[in-house]
């Protein structure tokens, strides 16, 4: 996001390794820039192609090219007056890659399962960019139709990539978290443990205490509690909205699709609806209209609102018409929470040290 410049200049800092004898330049809108020829930005150390020009050129729209022929994938940037705005583009195709880790292991739960990352378009072509980390519930279902419970998956890699491509969402990490078969409902539930039921505080350990450290010191990740958020649908909607409350230090948004809020009657509705506390943090929360739970989902909307949250906000609430309890229908809808969670420019990549 853009910051204040120091000295009142308002300027641009392109962070790309353009390679030997290659060069950046920028279009926009307003003079010197234009959008028909480019101007070539300074490079510095690092691969920082700086522009500068005084602030009261004012708010500035504009897009960086290489070699002036290629342009930057994703939407047009913005600069404000007098502020200093950091810009991680890239150029390639916006299609990424999964990695799998098999076997990854649980000290809290003892048990051990899979995860898939979802790295985004930019990963190896702009090393010096760092990305938002958004964790998913299910993750078998996340991304590949073969694996996923019901032979069709979200698609949420291959959503986000052309959310990006339209200029409708920053770039980011997905980090799908498979469940575990017969712990699943233990896991994504809250309550003390009981039986098959209450083990959503040691999930949420497990989550915060060994896959986000293994995350972050693997891959280029923004650690920050504003760069992280959870998704998850049925129970991983139950079970990311009790974590996301619980733990507003580590994540600062939630998207839950389809959501069990009447578990254990509803507790989880009555306690924000009866708690004094306002947590910090941006809910997505969502439900289809044919055989969903629409009626807890909305009651859960108005008890938000009871706090003092406020939709298009830190609140996005959403009927989806015909929608139905499966992920078919949490694919045709997965762009509204990816947008809403991390919109274009919300989050800048740090340059590496």
């Amino acid at each position: 996001m853009p910051k204040r410049s120091g000295n009142g200049d308002s300027v641009i800092r392109v962070h790309y390794d353009a390679g030997w004898g290659r060069r950046i330049t920028l279009r926009g809108s307003k003079p010197p820039l234009a959008w028909s020829t480019g101007l070539e930005a300074t490079w510095t150390q690092g691969h920082v192609w700086t522009y500068v020009w005084p602030k009261s050129s004012g708010v500035l729209e504009f897009k960086p090219l290489l070699d002036d022929r290629a342009w930057s994938v994703g939407g047009n940037y913005h600069l404000r007056a007098g502020s200093t705005v950091d810009v991680y583009p890239f150029f390639g195709p916006p299609v990424g890659t999964l990695h799998k880790v098999h076997d990854f292991h649980s000290p809290q739960l003892d048990n051990r399962r899979t995860l898939v990352i979802s790295l985004p378009p930019s990963y190896e072509e702009n090393p010096l960019k760092r990305y938002p980390v958004l964790y998913m519930h299910d993750g078998q279902n996340a991304f590949e139709d073969a694996t996923s419970f019901t032979g069709v998956s979200w698609g949420a890699d291959r959503t986000s990539h052309s959310l990006v491509a339209q200029g409708r969402m920053d770039e980011v990490i997905i980090v799908g978290v498979y469940n575990t078969g017969n712990a699943r409902v233990f896991e994504y539930t809250p309550g003390p443990p009981n039986g098959r039921m209450g083990g959503a505080d040691l999930y949420g350990r497990f989550l915060i205490e060994t896959v986000k450290p293994w995350v972050d010191g693997n891959y280029r990740t923004l650690p920050g509690r504003e760069d992280t958020a959870l998704m998850g649908s049925s129970l991983g909607g139950l079970v990311s909205f009790y974590l996301g409350r619980r733990r507003p230090d580590v994540f600062s948004k939630v998207a839950c699709l389809s959501s069990s809020f009447m578990w254990n009657g509803s507790e989880l509705i009555r306690e924000v609806a009866t708690s004094p506390e306002r947590v910090p943090v941006k809910f997505y929360i969502d439900a289809g209209t044919r055989r969903d739970p629409l009626t807890p989902t909305q009651h859960m909307k108005e008890a938000l609102e009871s706090r003092g949250y406020v939709q298009g906000k830190d609140l996005s609430y959403y009927e989806h018409k015909g929608g139905q309890h499966h992920e078919s229908s949490w694919a045709e809808r997965v762009h509204r929470p990816l947008s809403y969670l991390f919109p274009w420019e919300s989050s800048g990549g740090r340059a590496t040290e």
